[in-house]
């Protein structure tokens, strides 16, 4: 990442939500770059949309697994 992650401030604050609040930014990140070099022409439409849906799903898998995680004893 190229910046550090911003506190989250939630009033549910957990570990497993800050994990998830970590994700997002990446990902919010992520899509920016990819936003960016499409925007210069260094990436095709079809391409930048193809990392993004890559990149939604691994945020959904992530949070999944962290609240599959949250729900464990």
């Amino acid at each position: 990442p190229l910046e550090a992650h911003g506190s989250y401030r939630g009033q549910d604050w957990s570990p497993v939500r800050l994990a998830f609040h970590q994700n997002l930014e990446t990902f919010a990140e992520r899509v920016g770059l990819i936003v960016g070099l499409q925007a210069n022409g260094k990436l095709s439409q079809e391409k930048a949309y193809a990392q993004i849906k890559q990149i939604w799903k691994e945020l959904k898998q992530s949070k999944d697994a962290l609240l599959r995680s949250e729900s464990l004893p």
